[in-house]
């Protein structure tokens, strides 16, 4: 086994011990389907702070006292790498690291290039299996009726990433490493442009800017809770029966946060005459804020009597702001109060 090797296989099993030690897998399954990294960082009682950073994406410090840095200038899925890289760093016992953007972006999860800092290559590594282990690929594509055929397609990889809070090049070479698809579709994938995707989802409707993220959403996805930002958008798929007179309608919207911005169907699926038609609505993030999208298929002169409904409820928080973590913020002003 190559030095490389040896350094990534003990990362991977490093982030797995982790989890088994904090019984991190429990907590994902009862939640959001996604690991909390920063929680994480705070239950091993490392100080973690957001803040500007001039070229870095993270730091992590040993001396005077263990403690981590995460920029607030990148979006909500990098800085949830680069926290999970910097928790990497702490749990592999590194040395002090300072990690600039420039590196980041010439590293790949579970590759270790020549002359490569091997202490990068294990820190990269141990984010990617930490945030996304293949227990918990499995969950999703259980949640979601996916098969590796089905993740063959750059819409469902980049809808895997939104769920667990990875980015989708990180997603893409993650599953890589599980066998999903060899290494000429990974980097095919990951040469696939953002952009395209998001299109692909929206069908026809373009928004001012692509910044924000395109969530799809589908009977699957009823009780998710939506970890988003203020300019993404939310894309509802749902099965129609129009042909007996069903149609779905918005029943609950914060329409300061979230606006319905498209609506429409597709034609007949199973070109069945009075089959069910597919209708999509498209929301789209106003503002940071919380609050709960729900949708009811309906006949219009039966409103009260519902065929079926569909609720999901979002957060478009976005990327964290400048200050401590807010869990050990709150810690630390409660244990001044009882003092």
């Amino acid at each position: 086994m190559t030095e490389g090797a040896s350094n990534i296989r003990r990362a991977v099993l490093e982030a797995t011990r982790l989890h088994r030690d904090l019984a991190i897998q429990a907590r994902v399954i009862r939640g959001e389907g996604r690991v909390d990294v920063y929680d994480t960082i705070a239950r091993l009682g490392v100080p973690l702070f957001f803040t500007h950073l001039d070229g870095l994406l993270g730091a992590y410090y040993r001396k005077p006292a263990a403690g981590i840095l995460v920029t607030t200038e990148r979006q909500q899925s990098l800085q949830r790498f680069t926290a999970a890289h910097e928790l990497g760093h702490h749990y592999l016992g590194h040395s002090p690291s300072l990690d600039d953007e420039a590196g980041a972006l010439r590293r790949q999860p579970f590759f270790a290039k020549r002359d490569e800092d091997l202490q990068e290559v294990e820190a990269e590594t141990f984010a990617a299996a930490f945030l996304l282990p293949r227990w918990l690929l499995d969950w999703h594509c259980e949640r979601q009726s996916w098969t590796d055929q089905d993740l063959l397609d750059p819409v469902r990889v980049y809808q895997l990433s939104l769920r667990v809070g990875m980015s989708f090049t990180a997603t893409v070479w993650t599953l890589f490493r599980y066998d999903v698809f060899d290494l000429s579709v990974a980097r095919a994938m990951a040469d696939v442009a953002p952009k395209k995707i998001k299109q692909t989802i929206l069908r026809g409707y373009a928004p001012t800017s692509y910044r924000g993220d395109v969530w799809l959403l589908t009977e699957r996805d009823a009780d998710l809770r939506v970890e988003g930002g203020p300019e993404d958008l939310i894309v509802v798929r749902l099965e129609e029966q129009s042909g007996a007179g069903y149609m779905w309608r918005v029943e609950s919207i914060d329409g300061r946060s979230l606006a319905v911005v498209s609506d429409g169907r597709q034609g007949d699926p199973t070109d069945e005459v009075g089959g069910p038609t597919l209708r999509q609505i498209t929301t789209e993030a106003r503002r940071r804020g919380l609050g709960e999208l729900r949708l009811a298929e309906t006949r219009p002169w039966q409103p009260a009597q519902p065929r079926q409904t569909f609720a999901i409820t979002y957060n478009l928080a976005g990327a964290e702001r400048q200050g401590w973590y807010s869990r050990q913020r709150q810690s630390h002003f409660e244990s001044l109060r009882a003092a």
